[in-house]
């Protein structure tokens, strides 16, 4: 694997587990340290800085930690099910899967847990896994419950025939009725757990946007993106001056307190489904808390008035 510009500056481990979503960071990790993993013909440490151009050589097998998913029954509502797939409605502050500072009680668990079936489809880490969602973002996931469904589903977020359609109360109100970003993302140059609008070494990223309801500071929004790029709304809606509400990361650290969280929901999502080709499009209610934060903002503006 030659790296690309976009992923010059990039860790190592980092733009390994990112090409290649089959498999975890974890896993990735441990490759690099056993000897695995070489850079220019050289063994590095996973927090190797790539360079444009570097050439990396190895192969990833799944660790002993990366295939022990506990079963742990988790609150969670299934949208639709049939033989083939789940969807799932996924609250907030529930991550997808373990990582750094949830080694549990993640949707994994409780999906391992109700159906048990999905241990043995796909990453080991990410049983049935094929797109992710933010931990404070609630929403729609869709699950595979079968091998060649799982490689379907991943292959077709991939290849971007996957519409996905966010809702998101914003600060400010937009000047115009709806707009289109095209603007590249890639890590922060300082702060590398965020996430930036990069020109010159960004990944290539695409966010249609149109008002859905105004208040007197707010606005409601509805976000399709084309791309699937990390934190890609949240970044992208910053860099037009109108930032996710509640966003502690990418918002204005004053007003995110007044809100639960980052006011960001995948509502809806349309594919054809890989096993019988129907048309689908699932969606996903409006949580209790994000309801709440839109009552708050029309009384707030009714008496503003």
């Amino acid at each position: 694997m030659v790296v690309s510009n976009a992923g010059h500056g990039v860790r190592l481990d980092h733009y390994l587990s990112n090409s290649h979503t089959a498999f975890s960071r974890s896993q990735c990790i441990a490759a690099i340290k056993s000897g695995h993993i070489t850079v220019n013909g050289a063994v590095v440490k996973a927090g190797y800085r790539l360079r444009a151009g570097d050439t990396i050589i190895g192969s990833i097998a799944q660790t002993p930690t990366d295939t022990c998913v506990v079963p742990q029954p988790i609150d969670f509502s299934v949208l639709y099910e049939d033989e083939w797939l789940l969807a799932i409605a996924k609250p907030a502050k529930l991550a997808i899967h373990p990582g750094a500072g949830n080694q549990d009680h993640t949707l994994v668990n409780g999906l391992v847990y109700r159906f048990k079936e999905l241990a043995e489809i796909g990453d080991s880490a990410r049983p049935g896994i094929v797109h992710r969602l933010d931990k404070d973002t609630s929403g729609v996931v869709l699950v595979a419950r079968t091998p060649d469904v799982h490689r379907t589903l991943a292959r077709m977020f991939k290849d971007r025939r996957v519409n996905k359609t966010y809702l998101a109360i914003v600060h400010g109100v937009p000047g115009a009725a709806d707009g289109r970003i095209v603007a590249p993302i890639g890590r922060h140059p300082v702060h590398r757990t965020w996430m930036a609008v990069r020109s010159h070494d960004g990944k290539h990223a695409v966010s249609k946007w149109r008002v859905a309801r105004t208040f007197a500071n707010f606005s409601l929004l509805e976000v399709n993106i084309e791309t699937g790029r990390t934190h890609q709304i949240r970044v992208h809606l910053r860099h037009i001056g109108h930032p996710v509400a509640g966003d502690d990361l990418y918002g204005p650290k004053s007003a995110a307190s007044h809100f639960p969280r980052q006011m960001l929901h995948a509502w809806r999502i349309g594919f054809v489904h890989p096993a019988d080709g129907r048309q689908m499009l699932l969606e996903a209610p409006l949580p209790e808390d994000f309801v709440a934060a839109l009552d708050k903002l029309e009384a707030e503006s009714c008496s503003s008035v």
